[in-house]
């Protein structure tokens, strides 16, 4: 009979599975959720950016222009439209929204493509959204305006844009062009910073010098 009678001190194994199960799948986790924290994006009082909210985008540096506007490249005529910054530093500029290249995306977070949209209307008949342009006369690349959202693929790899972080504060960051949304498509990457005309209107466009922004709720 003793032989077959379990040993009372000798734990069954299948009392140990649940606790290991629950162990491996904190250890999974935690990573994880670690990671989103991390990678998201902050505005000026700390909070991640959300998609389709209207923002500012400033400079870090202050004393070179305000925040992001709409600028026509000369004065003789007022279409098309390119991103610039205001002249005046004090001035927010226009408001965007941010959309991510997955629409069910609730947080902007780093290294996401994303589509720039200004929350404006203007006398150009084109969209107000983000897109890199080519001036041929001096092969500089700008980002002007007239960008879908939404439609990853070759037909818009021109609209897309990231947010990764840069500088020494908290909340600087800088705006990159290096779309992932077209998988045989090979686009030249960059960082997007300021030309300065010579009338004194700053143009963004790809530069070796970043623009440090941060975000701002409108």
């Amino acid at each position: 009979q003793r032989s077959q009678e379990e040993n009372p001190t000798k734990m069954s194994p299948h009392f140990l599975l649940p606790s290991a199960t629950i162990l491996l799948l904190l250890l999974l986790l935690s990573p994880s959720t670690t990671t989103a924290a991390t990678s998201a994006v902050l505005d000026t009082d700390g909070h991640p950016l959300r998609a389709s909210t209207n923002y500012y985008i400033l400079p870090v540096v202050r004393g070179r222009g305000g925040g992001l506007t709409l600028l026509p490249k000369n004065d003789t005529a007022s279409c098309p439209l390119y991103v610039g910054q205001e002249f005046q530093e004090v001035s927010n500029g226009l408001p965007l929204k941010l959309f991510p290249v997955n629409p069910k995306q609730k947080l902007i977070s780093l290294s996401s493509d994303l589509n720039f949209v200004f929350d404006a209307s203007t006398i150009c008949v084109t969209s107000t959204g983000w897109r890199l342009t080519l001036e041929e006369a001096t092969g500089r690349r700008l980002v002007g305006i007239g960008g879908t959202v939404g439609n990853p693929g070759i037909q818009t790899v021109s609209n897309w844009f990231k947010i990764e972080k840069a500088g020494s504060g908290k909340y600087d960051y800088k705006i990159v062009f290096c779309p992932g949304v077209c998988e045989f498509c090979r686009p030249i990457c960059g960082d997007v910073g300021v030309f300065v005309e010579k009338d004194g209107k700053r143009l963004l466009g790809l530069s070796d010098k970043p623009l440090l922004v941060k975000f701002k709720k409108a």
